[in-house]
Formats: structure tokens, sequence, C-alpha cells
């Protein structure tokens, strides 16, 4: 592994951990083993680091949530794999984010402190609400759904409930109840099946 991506896996678990903010250069420094000059050898400041984490949090997100889901026929049902592939391929993934969800931890810092970079964050959100409500859309549309089942209130439903999970694994790292958090939205949504 190259210096470069040593300094960012460190970096995204330090920003899991205690933010970016309360994370420092000289904390990333230790911990991937660096000298300055080789941090800045890579990246011209901590600004540009958090583009560059950001970008390889997207990618383990992506890569632990969305698996098979492109093997799952029904719309709704990808959202279930959805939900579960979040809970225990990507929120227990405890060694790339030992803090729990780096994206709660950075969106609820950076909001008021940093609204540039919290824009970056929200993109995903946005893009992952998108993703949740043109399933539901889609489900509804086939007949999967019940009628009066709105697919943007159900949205906001699960949504909110995910990070609400998030939130609550990552102050206790309690992985009953990120299950039950989990099991409870993926019963919720079978109610709404047809």
């Amino acid at each position: 592994m190259s210096l470069k991506e040593k300094i960012i896996d460190e970096t995204l678990k330090l920003f899991s951990l205690k933010g970016y903010n309360n994370t420092s250069i000289h904390d990333i420094l230790d911990a991937a083993g660096a000298s300055k000059g080789g941090f800045y050898n890579h990246f011209k400041s901590k600004e540009d680091l958090f583009f560059q984490v950001l970008e390889r949090a997207r990618a383990g997100w992506r890569q632990r949530t969305l698996d098979g889901l492109d093997r799952v026929e029904k719309p709704v049902e990808k959202v279930e794999k959805l939900l579960c592939n979040y809970k225990d391929r990507y929120l227990k993934d405890s060694l790339n984010f030992p803090g729990g969800c780096v994206f709660i931890t950075l969106s609820v810092e950076l909001n008021d402190q940093n609204p540039g970079l919290f824009a970056e964050i929200d993109k995903g959100f946005i893009g992952l609400k998108r993703m949740i409500r043109r399933y539901l859309e889609d489900s509804k549309a086939a007949g999967a759904l019940q009628g009066e089942v709105d697919p943007g209130m159900v949205t906001e439903v699960l949504f909110n409930g995910m990070l609400g999970a998030s939130v609550c694994y990552g102050a206790g790292k309690s992985t009953a109840g990120l299950d039950t958090a989990i099991e409870a939205l993926v019963a919720y949504l079978n109610t709404l099946k047809r």
C-alpha cells in the first residue's frame, strides 16, 4: 500500500471516530506513520485530504451496501437488501469504520461549522433518498405495495430510521440494538406490501 493510500485509510478511520475538526494533521501523521513532508507530497491541505477520504468512504459504502442488489428482482426487496447490507456489511465494519458511519459523524459536526464540506456529504444523503424512493415508486407501479402507500413518506421513514440507527450504534456499539432497529424498518416495509 502506498503512503497516500495509507494516509487516506487511516484518516477515514480517524474521521469516523473523531470527526474532521477534532482530527489534527499530527493525529493523521501518527496513525499513518508519515512525516509532514510525506503528507504534503500527496495532499495540498487537510481539506484536500477530506475530499479524497470522502471518495474512499463513498466507494466503501457502495461496495458494502449495494452488494447483491443487482441480483434482486423486485424493487421493494432491493430496499430490504439495502437495509440489511447497511446494517451487516457497512455499519458493523468496525475495522474500517471504528466510530460507526463516517458520514453521520462528519455531517453532524460540519453542518454548522463548515457548510461547504457538509454539502459534499449531503449529496450522498440526497442520492440515497432518491434511490430508495425510486425503488418504492417502482414497487408501487408494479402493484407490490398497497395503493395508499406514499413512496415519498415511506422514504423519509426508512432514511431517517437508517440515520437514527447509525447514530445509536455509533454511540453505544450495541449490535443487538442495531439489529432491532433495522429489523423494525424491514418489518415496517413488509406491512406495506400487497
